[in-house]
């Protein structure tokens, strides 16, 4: 689709063209408008292992039934994530390898380096410093005035805890949310003009935590720095830059994407489910199985990308050693055969957890459980704070086949009567 084209003549309808080599769902302006959903559908119900031939990242497999995406996600030694994760290739002149886009046992090493970070006994320390920001964002937010929750809430708590994770000086946090947009952006985002400066704006990155580094280096922390910069088998990492910067994004995206659009996403998803906010006010209990249920229903990270390492059959299709294979967590998490009223936010399911946004196997999500506990504890402020989250205008969608998200939310907020 042409850039050129406004969203409002562009034709959305999956059934308006045929069902061959030619369907691409991996068109960010689909994500933009929210009309992808039927794409995924008519996928699910004709063609769950489908083979599109031409798109501009080239040729890729979509794979978009629950039971297949599990399949790939738990057999590495089939499906590689070597070279990257998303179903765009990286520049082959700015590689940045990172450990989930690793196979084991590289991957499995440097991942045990950093993942002390959310270990329960941490997260338990973190719970309080949570809540405090937390309230301090809630208090000072207008009452009964239009704002915008992405800017206001869900930017600054995520950055502010990325700011924790990293031990990063406060006042410069506004970095890290830049450089996580930077990282994801899709060329059309208007978040970045050129490669070039994608590339600029990333070696600034990495300069500054190169100075955090060399800090660090020989001065164990409890923050991701101080971790790699002593870990036994990362601590050389900083003599292998494009390495370090890779990680250092993988970390900034995964700190902040989830949480941050789920924040987003539930507010959005409790306007469009009135009935789900009343249970909600009516018991406060009930915000633990609404935490997964936003993260399903959000799925924040539309999609992760593997290669064939051998020849193999999913689903009937025969999949060439090499070809670019794509989960669809999006749809994964609307399948009806997996999922009782996928289409529908229920915040009482009886298997909440039941759903693909935080993969599975060896790259499962390191930081699922501080994702949702950053969700819970923002549940559990605004509930004692307002009587309602009132959404008053259309949110505006972030353009990308990958990260599923928001850049606006106008919202009103009313006092507790």
């Amino acid at each position: 689709m042409s850039e050129a084209v406004n969203n409002e003549e562009r034709n959305f309808d999956p059934y308006a063209i045929p069902m061959d080599d030619k369907f691409n769902v991996a068109d960010g302006f689909l994500f933009e408008a929210d009309e992808q959903w039927k794409w995924f559908e008519r996928l699910r119900n004709e063609a769950p292992v489908h083979y599109c031939s031409e798109s501009e990242f080239g040729p890729y497999w979509s794979v978009t039934k629950f039971e297949d995406i599990m399949h790939v996600d738990k057999n590495h030694g089939i499906y590689s994530s070597e070279g990257g994760i998303t179903i765009v290739d990286q520049d082959e002149d700015f590689p940045l390898p990172m450990f989930i886009a690793m196979d084991p046992p590289t991957h499995d090493v440097q991942r045990k380096t950093v993942s002390p970070v959310v270990a329960p006994m941490n997260l338990a320390k973190m719970e309080g410093l949570i809540r405090q920001r937390v309230c301090t964002i809630l208090d000072g937010l207008p009452i009964g005035e239009e704002f915008d929750w992405v800017n206001r809430v869900s930017i600054e708590l995520t950055t502010q805890m990325l700011a924790t994770l990293f031990d990063f000086p406060f006042e410069d946090r506004a970095k890290l949310t830049r450089w996580s947009d930077l990282a994801t952006a899709d060329e059309n985002s208007g978040i970045v003009d050129s490669e070039d400066q994608r590339r600029e704006e990333l070696m600034e990155c990495l300069t500054y935590f190169g100075r955090l580094w060399q800090e660090r280096a020989g001065k164990p922390g409890d923050d991701l720095i101080s971790m790699l910069a002593n870990g036994e088998s990362t601590k050389d990492m900083l003599d292998r830059p494009a390495e370090y910067l890779g990680n250092l994004i993988l970390l900034i995206v995964g700190g902040n994407d989830t949480t941050r659009n789920s924040l987003t996403g539930g507010v959005l998803a409790l306007n469009q489910f009135p009935a789900e906010f009343d249970k909600l006010k009516a018991n406060h209990d009930l915000i633990n199985s609404m935490v997964p249920e936003i993260i399903r229903w959000q799925t924040p990270l539309a999609h992760m990308r593997r290669i064939a390492l051998e020849d193999t059959i999913l689903n009937g299709q025969k999949i060439k050693k090499g070809d670019k294979v794509v989960m669809w967590y999006i749809s994964g998490n609307r399948d009806e055969d997996a999922i009782e009223q996928p289409n529908d936010f229920i915040i009482d399911r009886e298997k909440p957890r039941h759903h693909l946004s935080f993969g599975f196997g060896i790259h499962r999500c390191m930081g699922n459980r501080l994702g949702e506990m950053q969700l819970r504890v923002a549940w559990e402020e605004i509930l004692k704070r307002f009587d309602r989250v009132e959404v008053v205008g259309e949110p505006k969608r972030v353009i990308s086949a990958f990260v599923k998200g928001y850049t606006e939310l106008p919202v009103i907020l009313h006092a507790k009567k």
